[in-house]
C-alpha cells in the first residue's frame, strides 16, 4: 500500500482567477503528511463532532490546491476521485473519514481533493471566472488524467463521487458547456457517483443577490477590484454571518454559495445516484416553531400555506414537519437528475433504522461492507449490482 499526501495539482496564483499550474518542486516532494486547506470558518452542528467529514478546519498556507492517492501500485487499475461535502464553505480531502485504504486494497486508486470554498470560490464577482471551486475540480482531473498512470491508475477510467455540496458540484461540473466543449477535457469522467446532492443551483440573478449581500456586510463595491481589498480572514468572519442571514431566504436556500449553471444537463455518463432516508436530521434540532416550517416550505413553493397544511396533515409537531420537507428537498433533487439524465443511472436510498441522516452512509462507503462493494463495483464493472433506474434499490449498510 502506498500513500501520498498534499501532491499539488495546480496554485491559487490570483484569489478570483482561474487555477494556475501546479509549483515545481526541487528533489524529491515529502507527500508523508497533509498539507494546508482552503479558507475557511467553523461550521456548528448543534452539538455534533464534524471534524471526521469536514476536517480540522483552515490549515493556512501554500499551495492548498492539491490531492491525495491510496494505491497498491499495480498496472491500470480503475481510479475513483472523491470530492468532499461542507456546503461550499468548509470541508478538505484531507479530512479522516476520506482515508481510501479500503478503496485500494479492493483494487482502486482512490483520490481526494481539495478546491476553494466559499466567497474565493464560489462568490460571483463581474470580471471573473464562474465557479472557481468547480474550475480547481476540473484542473485536478486533468492532472489525474496525465499523471495517474505513474500510481498505477487508468485514466480513461475515472469515477467522480462526492456527496452534499461535492455532489452538486459534480452536476454542475458534468453540465458545464466548456467542458464538455473542450476536446481536451474528453475522457476526464467515465462515470459518477451523487450521494445526497441533486440539482441545487443558483442562477445569475440569485448568485447577484449574494454578491451584494456580502459586499454590503463588509462595506465595500460589489466589484471584483473592492473585494481584491479584502483579506482571507475578512472574507471568512463576513460569510459566517452571511450564512445566518439567508439561511430561511426563499431564494437562496441553507447556503449562500452554491454553483451558478444555466442549464443543468449532464453529460451521458453512467450515473448512481440516491440519498438517505432522514437527511434533515443533521440540521433540525427543537425547538422548531411553526414559522420556521413557513420559512423552508416558502423556499419550495410560492404559496408556503398550502405545502405546510400538507406536511401538517402527516405530521403533527414542527419539528417532524421541518425534517420531512427539507428531507424531501434531497429527494426531489436526486430525482429529477435521474429522470433527466441521458446516460444510464443506477439509483439507491440509504436507510438505518431511522438514524440515516445526511452524512451517514460515509462510513459505509469508505469502509469494507455492502455499500462500499457496490461502489467499487461500480468503479470496476460498470454497475452496482442492481436495476437500473426507475429501480430504487434500498440500501442499509448491514448486508
Amino acid at each position: 500500500m502506498w500513500t501520498y499526501y498534499g501532491v499539488p495539482y495546480a496554485m491559487v496564483t490570483d484569489r478570483f482567477g482561474p487555477p494556475g499550474p501546479a509549483p515545481a518542486w526541487a528533489g524529491v516532494l515529502d507527500a508523508t503528511t497533509p498539507g494546508p486547506t482552503a479558507p475557511q470558518g467553523a461550521r456548528s452542528f448543534a452539538g455534533t463532532d464534524m471534524s471526521a467529514i469536514l476536517g480540522t478546519g483552515w490549515d493556512r498556507g501554500d499551495p492548498y490546491l492539491t490531492l491525495n492517492i491510496w494505491s497498491t501500485q499495480r498496472q491500470a487499475r480503475p481510479v475513483m476521485v472523491y470530492v468532499h461535502g461542507g456546503g461550499f464553505l468548509s470541508g478538505s480531502g484531507h479530512a479522516s473519514m476520506y482515508d481510501g485504504t479500503d478503496f485500494a486494497r479492493d483494487g482502486v486508486v482512490l483520490v481526494t481533493l481539495n478546491y476553494r470554498l466559499g466567497a474565493i470560490g464560489w462568490l460571483d464577482l463581474p470580471g471573473a471566472p464562474r465557479n472557481r471551486g468547480l474550475l480547481d475540480v476540473i484542473a485536478a482531473l486533468r492532472w489525474i488524467r496525465d499523471h495517474i498512470g505513474e500510481f498505477g491508475g487508468a485514466p480513461d477510467n475515472v469515477t467522480l463521487f462526492g456527496q452534499s455540496a461535492g455532489a452538486m458540484l459534480i452536476a454542475a461540473l458534468l453540465s458545464d458547456p466548456t467542458l464538455l466543449a473542450d476536446p481536451a477535457a474528453d475522457g476526464l469522467v467515465r462515470r459518477a457517483i451523487s450521494q445526497s446532492g441533486g440539482a441545487h443551483m443558483f442562477g445569475a440573478e440569485q448568485a447577484d443577490r449574494v454578491t451584494r449581500a456580502l459586499a454590503e456586510r463588509l462595506g465595500i463595491e460589489p466589484s471584483l477590484d473592492a473585494f481584491q481589498q479584502v483579506s482571507d480572514e475578512n472574507l471568512v468572519e463576513a460569510t459566517a454571518g452571511l450564512v445566518v442571514d439567508t439561511r430561511f431566504d426563499r431564494s437562496l436556500g441553507t447556503s449562500p454559495f452554491k454553483p451558478v449553471v444555466d442549464d443543468l444537463e449532464l453529460a451521458p455518463v453512467d450515473l448512481l445516484i440516491g440519498t438517505n432516508e432522514d437527511e434533515a436530521g443533521l440540521y433540525v434540532h427543537a425547538p422548531v416553531t411553526d414559522e420556521d416550517v413557513v420559512k423552508a416550505a416558502a423556499r419550495r413553493d410560492p404559496d408556503p400555506e398550502r405545502l405546510v397544511a400538507e406536511y401538517r396533515r402527516r405530521f403533527a409537531e414542527p419539528l417532524d414537519q421541518l425534517t420531512a420537507l427539507l428531507t424531501e428537498q434531497f429527494e426531489t433533487g436526486s430525482t429529477r437528475i435521474a429522470q433527466a439524465h441521458r446516460g444510464k443511472v443506477w439509483a439507491y436510498r440509504f436507510g438505518l433504522g431511522g438514524a440515516a441522516i445526511h452524512c451517514a452512509e460515509l462510513p459505509f462507503v469508505f469502509r469494507p461492507g455492502p455499500v462500499h462493494d457496490a461502489w467499487v463495483r461500480f468503479a470496476t464493472v460498470g454497475d452496482p449490482g442492481w436495476d437500473l433506474y426507475p429501480s430504487v434499490q434500498l440500501l442499509t449498510g448491514r448486508g
